[in-house]
């Protein structure tokens, strides 16, 4: 049996005990989150969240690209929301390797040409979030109202870290 089978009887019996309440499309809190794809962090749990309450946002190594700007003006113009907090993490895979390293793997393993791409690497998790919070104040979709705040989760502890 597949894991996707596992998680279809799974959901079943998620589905079972939940409440046919309708939730409203825009988040409670009127919050989105950016932050890591990575196993280890359950955004939700860790900030006390319910279904219904943030518009939380994933990728590899919690960063804001082009297509979370997009999703981010998206939860801002049409669903309402007024905050955007940046969470990264200790012990992340994007410090574990280099665009150049990664591209010499990928055309190695894949041979797919990526030099010049960035898989947006970082050795620094809280200049990261630095980066990322700055990005987000010189888009021009963001407007300057919008509360951005930026934040470290610990891996092995389970604590959040405010980033200034």
């Amino acid at each position: 049996m597949s894991y996707f089978e596992k998680f279809l009887k799974t959901n079943q019996a998620y589905a079972d005990l939940h409440e046919d309440t309708h939730l409203p499309l825009p988040p409670k809190t009127r919050v989105a989150i950016v932050t890591c794809m990575d196993s280890r962090l359950h955004v939700a749990q860790a900030l006390g969240l319910a279904l219904g309450d943030a518009h939380i946002l994933r990728n590899a190594g919690g960063r804001v690209t082009d297509d979370t700007i997009r999703s981010l003006v998206i939860s801002q113009q049409q669903l309402g929301t007024r905050e955007i907090i940046v969470i990264h993490h200790t012990d992340c895979g994007a410090q574990t390797f280099t665009n150049e390293g990664f591209a010499e793997q990928l055309e190695r393993d894949l041979g797919v040409d990526v030099k010049g791409q960035d898989f947006l690497p970082f050795s620094d998790v809280e200049d990261s979030v630095r980066e990322d919070i700055a990005r987000l104040k010189a888009s021009p979709l963001i407007p300057d109202d919008i509360i951005i705040s930026g934040a470290v989760y610990d891996v092995d502890t389970g604590r959040m870290q405010q980033v200034d």
